[in-house]
């Protein structure tokens, strides 16, 4: 076994293999930009390194400090957690060309299923139909439309590199092709580096399927079971299951035997999923994420096994210990993901101050968290707080003690999911198991959440020192409405704080009501800004790159 492990992430899956890490007795190491000093991850590890400011791109993604931050504390090896680095496969040679040792599948492997043509192809080959999509990178909107024409719209424009649901767009008809495949690309561009998409056939109510596998470098694969993650927002996932409700045993064998024959193909190590969707009768392959995925608990909450324990075993060249037939699958689990979104304003990131954050507890509740009360929740990062999974005998069970949870969760300072988590699992329909991957948006009633009000500004009025840590303090004023339209002013404003990466007009333009102005990206997710009314535009007081606060006026119109 390892004896000394440098977690290259942060927030709630750093702390989650911090603790696998210290129950095994190794020693731990974490990373930190500035804007996470003090984070619950750094005080957790044994040593912390820093890497430099707040944008990722000048810390969690820069490879040769972290590979640099591993050799100074004499780390012998990498977990990468999931997003930031975990699929790139330049940062997986890196760590394994400095001789340590890789939490995760080979360089190789991570290269040919993150590209997701290339996968697409691989899976072909071994035998699993992926959905049916454009063979190549698109070259421009008119080679969308051509294949709208052909599929059916509408269709998915998709990154080929990456995943958690960013760089993909729903294009409904062929005049959207070309803003739908400009926000794809740039959103792909920004979290993976890679701009390139391409196309796949869009299905109206699918469900979203994927198996579980651990392989070690011995020749064993193991799957363990299939998770339900329908329940989606914006192609991210809200609630996860296992095992999969009102799936039929022979799909769950197609499932599981097709996922295993993928891992052989590609010669896989390590944890990694492959995802399927299922919906007209037809099973078809997605993609493979080639790394621990954030909804893990759940199926190590039904098997018993600890993901992160086995990828270290793998990565210090040990066997798995266990076989397929070792595996044995109890109760049901669900998972819910408390975000620091309102979704009484379409899930807007609220960054801030979390002034008071109070977790669950009980029988068969697990919480996995990266915030306690008095974190910051940055605009620069992902908004996960932390993930409630409750495990019970059956489905209902689980239910039940889920729903319970959420309501003994407490978050005061940002706003947070759990109002739409409990709408969801409370509803008839996810109960039983009439939901898909577009149900949240479609059809689920979310009416009568109150919205939170505008995201709280990125920086503090000012800094006070107690109990050895630096705490934000930050002066509120009431802040009418919150739609980024200033009543009666003509100004529109930008409703969080983020950055502005997009300004479509220019001042003197006249626009329509509607049409678009302007997109803040925050928290890795875009907000367009829309005319309020037709009108002129009067000045136009921020420019692409420039960082926005809340409430900060982008744009004044003249209405007609």
């Amino acid at each position: 076994m390892l004896k000394k492990i440098l977690v290259a992430n942060r927030g709630e899956i750093a702390c989650r293999v911090l603790r696998t890490c210290k129950r095994l007795g190794i020693a731990t190491v974490a990373v930190y930009s500035d804007a996470d000093a003090g984070a619950p991850h750094v005080a957790m590890a044994d040593e912390a390194v820093r890497i430099g400011p707040p944008p990722v791109r000048d810390s969690y993604l820069v490879i040769h400090a972290i590979v640099e931050a591993a050799r100074a504390t004499g780390a012998d090896g990498i977990h990468p957690g999931y997003g930031l680095l975990s699929e790139n496969a330049g940062f997986a040679a890196a760590v394994t060309a400095a001789g340590l040792a890789w939490a995760g599948p080979s360089a190789e492997v991570i290269a040919l299923m993150g590209d997701k043509l290339a996968a697409r192809r691989t899976v072909l080959a071994a035998g699993v139909e992926p959905v049916p999509g454009t063979e190549g990178a698109l070259t421009g909107p008119d080679e969308l439309v051509a294949f709208g024409e052909r599929a059916g719209w509408p269709v998915m424009v998709k990154a080929t590199a990456g995943g958690g649901g960013r760089g993909i767009r729903v294009v409904e008809r062929p005049e959207d092709a070309a803003e739908a495949l400009a926000a794809a690309s740039r959103e792909a561009l920004a979290a993976f580096g890679n701009g390139d998409c391409y196309a796949e056939r869009f299905f109206a109510r699918p469900r979203h399927l994927e198996v579980q596998l651990i392989a070690d470098a011995h020749g064993a694969i193991v799957h363990l079971g299939v998770r339900d993650c329908s329940a989606q927002r914006r192609h991210q996932k809200l609630v996860e299951e296992t095992p999969p409700p009102g799936v039929p045993a022979e799909v769950i064998e197609r499932l599981t035997t097709s996922a295993v024959a993928i891992a052989k193909a590609v010669g896989y190590t390590s944890a990694g999923t492959v995802e399927f969707l299922w919906g007209d009768g037809e099973v078809w392959f997605l993609e493979m994420n080639t790394r621990l995925q954030v909804e893990h608990p759940v199926t190590e909450a039904v098997t018993g096994v600890d993901l992160v324990a086995a990828q270290l075993r793998v990565a210090a060249g040990e066997p798995l210990g266990f076989t397929q037939d070792d595996v044995r699958a109890a109760g049901h689990a669900i998972e819910c993901r408390v975000n620091a979104e309102d979704p009484g304003r379409g899930f807007l990131p609220t960054p801030g101050v979390v002034t008071r954050l109070r977790w669950p507890g009980g029988p068969g509740i697990r919480v996995d968290a990266g915030y306690e009360t008095g974190d910051e929740v940055s605009p620069y990062y992902d908004d996960l707080l932390g993930k409630v999974t409750a495990w019970g005998r059956n489905r209902d069970e689980a239910r039940t003690r889920v729903l319970a949870a959420l309501a003994a969760t407490e978050v005061e300072g940002v706003a947070s999911t759990i109002p739409a988590l409990a709408r969801i699992v409370a509803d008839p329909d996810f109960a039983a198991a009439r939901h898909w991957t577009t149900w949240v948006e479609q059809a689920l009633d979310l009416g009568g959440i109150a919205p939170s009000g505008p995201a709280v500004p990125a920086e503090p009025d000012f800094t006070i020192t107690a109990g050895g840590r630096d705490w934000p303090v930050r002066l509120y004023r009431h802040r009418p409405g919150g739609t980024g339209v200033r009543a009666g002013a003509g100004a529109v404003a930008a409703p969080l704080a983020g950055t502005l990466v997009r300004v479509e007009v220019a001042e003197g333009d006249h626009v329509a009501a509607g049409d678009l102005l302007a997109v803040v990206e925050a928290m890795k997710m875009e907000t367009p800004l829309r005319a309020p009314v037709a009108g002129t535009v009067e000045e136009v007081r921020a420019e692409p790159g420039a960082p926005v606060a809340a409430d900060q006026v982008v744009l004044v119109i003249v209405a007609d």
